[in-house]
């Protein structure tokens, strides 16, 4: 089945040559382009704020996909990419890692090391997968991450807070492994990422993403939950394979979708805002009984909440919603590993069924498919 089109697209709309390798230039010091598509790029992390503005403003959001031909349980393929429940081996890497959920690196072969997040009570194992897997069959950026179990050599029992290496292994059950979307990072100094509100930058005049495309990646993010919204946990990448020395097609994808497919919370607690059946499935999409505006409470951290989505922005999401099939939405959860959680994290109830997210997931469709809003 074909995979997206992150390998093969349509050539995206690019800056022109000349003023984005002006603009890197002037950011990075350099003298010279990049000569490869190929070639490892380092982050841009001394990149102005105007060259960055400058980039944000020619950015695409989207790449079109065949969304009922997408493969939702093998999730996507190419170098790299791992079959469902694959044991995979790999050797510790001692590193500092951030955020709260348990990760640690390992070293699958030299110069091939992974992020790996683990443990049968960290939600972001199944909602990495939930999430990224469906922003990834939408059209969306999104990393590529793969359910696996993983044999650690010199893990400890947690190497999230053990971190010196031991003697022997240990087995991850369940795991989940990261791979990233294709492209150099665009950072200044002190602004990893983008937040929500510089989407509304973007100028489809001058080639971005559009309206439409924009606020669907909004309403996305608010049908799953996605609290966990600061700068950091979205990307903005360089993403050009195949054009000229120079060029650079600026994209913005979520980075870190781990806090998904709960309900949102002000603390981003994990048993609230991942894989909480009980919650994601009687959050509404929609404050009120008319209007769109997204149901999106606005966590600390977080840089959206209760968005306002234009007409466009919802029909444009609902027409792809609407094309996933029941079959595909199955794939998605049991991949994921859903029964494997609480329906209430926390507590000791059972886990809810893959029918019962695929319903779920079917009413809040539902929800903004039968809305509308103000032209």
């Amino acid at each position: 089945m074909p995979h997206a089109c992150w390998m093969n697209c349509p050539r995206p709309v690019v800056a022109p040559a000349g003023a984005v390798l002006a603009l890197l230039m002037l950011a990075t010091g350099s003298g010279s382009a990049q000569k490869s598509a190929d070639a490892p790029v380092s982050p841009l992390k001394q990149i102005t704020k105007e060259a960055r503005l400058a980039l944000i403003r020619k950015a695409h959001v989207w790449r079109e996909t065949n969304v009922p031909e997408m493969d939702l349980k093998a999730g996507p393929q190419g170098h790299g990419a791992f079959a469902l429940d694959q044991m995979v081996t790999c050797d510790y890497v001692e590193s500092k890692s951030s955020g709260n959920s348990p990760k640690f690196d390992c070293a699958i072969s030299p110069g091939d090391v992974v992020k790996v997040k683990y443990g049968k009570d960290n939600g972001e194992v199944q909602a990495e997968v939930l999430s990224t897997r469906l922003l990834w069959a939408l059209g969306f950026g999104a990393d590529r991450m793969y359910p696996v179990r993983v044999t650690c050599r010199g893990c400890s029992t947690d190497p999230s807070h053990k971190r010196a290496p031991v003697a022997g292994a240990q087995l991850f059950d369940p795991a989940v492994i990261e791979r990233k979307l294709a492209g150099h990072e665009i950072q200044t100094v002190n602004s990893p990422g983008w937040t929500f509100s510089e989407l509304d930058l973007v100028d489809e005049a001058q080639g971005g993403a559009s309206t439409a495309q924009r606020d669907a990646l909004k309403l996305l993010a608010v049908f799953i939950q996605h609290t966990d919204s600061k700068q950091q946990q979205q990307r903005l990448i360089c993403v050009a394979p195949g054009e000229a020395d120079g060029e650079c097609a600026p994209f913005m994808m979520l980075n870190d979708v781990g806090q998904t497919f709960g309900n949102a919370n002000l603390f981003n607690r994990d048993n609230v805002s991942s894989v909480n059946f009980e919650g994601w499935s009687r959050t509404s999409v929609w404050t009120g009984a008319a209007g769109c505006v997204g149901h999106m409470s606005k966590s600390l951290t977080g840089s959206l909440g209760d968005p306002k989505i234009s007409e466009a922005g919802r029909s444009w999401l609902a027409d792809r919603l609407s094309q996933l099939t029941d079959q595909q939405l199955q794939d998605l959860f049991a991949a994921a590993g859903v029964g494997g959680r609480s329906r209430k994290p926390g507590t000791v109830e059972s886990s809810a069924t893959v029918l019962e997210w695929t319903a779920a997931f079917k009413r809040k469709r539902d929800e903004i498919v039968n809305r509308r809003c103000e032209a």
